[in-house]
């Protein structure tokens, strides 16, 4: 067992509520150690179980991971393939044991392409752990975030043909409560590895005014103290949004 994640924050710092993180480098982690690359996907799961880990010692609310994306599809067959196993493995393996430790799950993005029987383990996982009330996991599985805001658009669309809605109420604030995780508070805090600084598609409605923390570590070399260090830093920025520094510490004062 891994000694608790405890962290010193600045005075009147605290951990984001909600965290976000692409998971990038298992290929590259996999080559590094002369493997083929589900090893490296295989190696990234214990990262996984990690910062969850440590998402749930800090207390962090929300953790919403980036584990395939709808571009995804396009990479080499039998890597595909191994995915999809790896998934319904981890599922069968995980899930009760964040159910245990009160951890909710839930699945994001257009799982209708996923097969029938990974579609009836991701309902099954959701429900067993639908009750529970401490960090919610999400996994963005098949998820892109145009087809997020496309998929809005259109919940919009047919409301205003089943006159539930006029063209003329569309704002903002409504169309966000149609995206993915609009129950849900926005990501504070996004984090990915492998030294790549780009969003890659990802909650890029719901991440408007996200911190970024770009780390160099490869995703299977990540961790939760790692997931600490990107914590440190997100304590010490001033958010305004759109606000001035002095107008933020008149709220404060």
């Amino acid at each position: 067992m891994s000694e608790k994640l405890q962290l010193s924050l600045p005075v009147g710092k605290s951990v984001p509520r909600h965290i976000a993180i692409i998971m990038d480098g298992n290929n590259r982690w996999a080559k590094k150690h002369g493997k083929g690359s589900l090893a490296g996907h295989r190696a990234g799961v214990d990262s996984v179980r990690s910062v969850v880990q440590g998402c749930a010692e800090l207390g962090v609310e929300v953790l919403t991971l980036f584990a395939f994306s709808s571009e995804n599809w396009q990479r080499p067959p039998l890597e595909v393939k191994g995915l999809m196993e790896l998934f319904a493995l981890a599922l069968d393996r995980e899930v009760k044991k964040l159910h245990k430790h009160n951890i909710r799950l839930r699945v994001i993005g257009d799982t209708s392409r996923f097969s029938g029987s990974l579609q009836k383990k991701i309902d099954k996982a959701e429900v067993l752990t639908a009750a529970n009330t401490g960090l919610m996991v999400n996994v963005a599985a098949n998820y892109g975030g145009r087809w997020d805001i496309v998929q809005a658009a259109k919940r919009f669309a047919q409301g205003c043909v089943d006159g539930e809605f006029t063209p003329e109420q569309l704002d903002a604030e409504l169309l966000g409560s149609m995206v993915c995780l609009s129950d849900l508070p926005a990501p504070d805090l996004c984090i990915r590895t492998a030294g790549e600084q780009r969003i890659s598609n990802f909650l890029i409605w719901q991440m408007a005014y996200s911190e970024y923390f770009f780390s160099d570590l490869l995703w299977p070399d990540f961790n939760k103290y790692a997931l600490g260090a990107a914590i440190q830093s997100y304590a010490t920025r001033e958010r305004r949004f759109g606000k001035t520094s002095e107008q933020i510490e008149a709220e404060n004062a």
